[in-house]
């Protein structure tokens, strides 16, 4: 139960390995966050956990190994927000920058493809935000988090309208 059957270290270098390696493949897939998951999305992701558990674990089932895999990926994913907040250049490297796809009406089309988003999932934000049509939105940007976040027309006007007086 407690016996390794390699050093501790190789489950060290194993986990920093797949957790690197999986970072780059899922930055490279997309920027859905959680709640967007398709199904197949969510399958993919609990498939992928168990291709590569014996990558991690050399095939080691021991409590120990376990426990060293475990605070490895933690110890990774803590480092690596830890260099997402205090670099920027990390942060766009890992998390990306936001897209703008929509300004002031016109839709980026180009953007929308390099992003994989398809209408439905904009109309979505588009509807959530109270908007009916392309041309109500001042703005829309797909956030690192998958979130789209999107500006009316209206609520623009409203806050230019409404501002307070200057004193």
């Amino acid at each position: 139960m407690w016996q390794l059957s390699v050093p501790w270290w190789e489950f060290v270098i194993r986990a920093l390995i797949v957790y690197g390696f999986l970072v780059l493949l899922l930055r490279l897939t997309g920027r859905r966050q959680v709640g967007q998951l398709s199904p197949f999305d969510l399958v993919l992701l609990l498939v992928l956990s168990n291709a590569v558990q014996n990558a991690i674990n050399a095939g080691d089932n021991s409590v120990l190994a376990g426990i060293i895999s475990a605070c490895s990926l933690v110890a990774a994913n803590y480092l690596v927000g830890l260099a997402t907040y205090k670099s920027k250049k990390a942060e766009s490297l890992i998390e990306g920058r936001p897209q703008v796809l929509i300004h002031n009406g016109k839709l980026y089309e180009d953007i929308l493809t390099r992003e994989r988003l398809t209408h439905h999932e904009l109309n979505s934000a588009l509807r959530d935000a109270g908007c009916c049509d392309v041309n109500d939105v001042h703005y829309a940007v797909l956030e690192n988090n998958g979130h789209i976040s999107v500006v009316a027309k209206k609520d623009v006007a409203a806050t230019t309208n409404h501002s307070p007086p200057l004193n």
